[in-house]
């Protein structure tokens, strides 16, 4: 890469304005187009450049907008007026950490914005992604947290047999979408409940093919 200016973009991110209350709404958050960033990790770093491709936008995140105590930093408050951060997919354009080189696309948890550098504390979030025979934003979905989740809760800890019945709350979300379908293959009679018309008609509709 070219060294000098060539190595600064310009690094759009969607940073929360302030701490929310009630439903979160557009004007908490503000996109910001003037940030720059230089592509190339600083000397003797081991953290991991990457351009961000998709991001996942997760329910647990609105907790994350409120300000509160987490004994898991990681999983804490959001700062006002940085970068809010989630998982996404993205492709590796250089790597101080020898499990990852470029050109690798990965998934895991980075920020809001064109490029990230996830430093050394956050890179065991990151996972090589192997198999790219299937759309790279399934790993925002059913490759991703959404499909681990509805797959441990539902296989591992729910566990119900053939003929039972299933009761899924939040039946439209990206996690119980994955546990109506998961019960239905298992032979489960399914129930489900959804907070809207419109999601309840997406469950009878859009995904009747799937789930009948």
């Amino acid at each position: 890469m070219a060294s000098g200016d060539e190595q600064v973009r310009r690094n759009k991110q969607v940073i929360l304005r302030a701490y929310v209350t009630g439903f979160p709404k557009e004007s908490d958050m503000q996109l910001i187009t003037t940030s720059t960033i230089t592509l190339k990790l600083p000397q003797g770093s081991a953290g991991v450049l990457v351009k961000n491709l998709y991001l996942s936008c997760d329910p647990y995140i609105r907790t994350r907008m409120t300000k509160q105590h987490s004994d898991t930093p990681s999983f804490g408050a959001f700062t006002p007026g940085s970068p809010i951060t989630g998982y996404g997919v993205a492709k590796v354009l250089e790597s101080g950490d020898t499990r990852f080189k470029q050109g690798d696309l990965v998934w895991g948890r980075t920020g809001w914005e064109e490029y990230s550098v996830i430093n050394a504390t956050q890179i065991e979030s990151l996972f090589k992604i192997k198999n790219t025979d299937v759309p790279l934003s399934y790993y925002t979905g059913i490759l991703g947290m959404p499909g681990m989740t509805a797959y441990a809760g539902f296989y591992e800890v729910c566990s119900p047999k053939k003929g039972e019945t299933v009761y899924i709350s939040a039946a439209s979300g990206a996690v119980g979408q994955l546990v109506g379908q998961f019960a239905k293959l298992s032979g489960c009679y399914v129930v489900g409940s959804a907070g809207t018309k419109e999601k309840v008609d997406l469950l009878k509709n859009n995904l009747k093919k799937v789930l009948s």
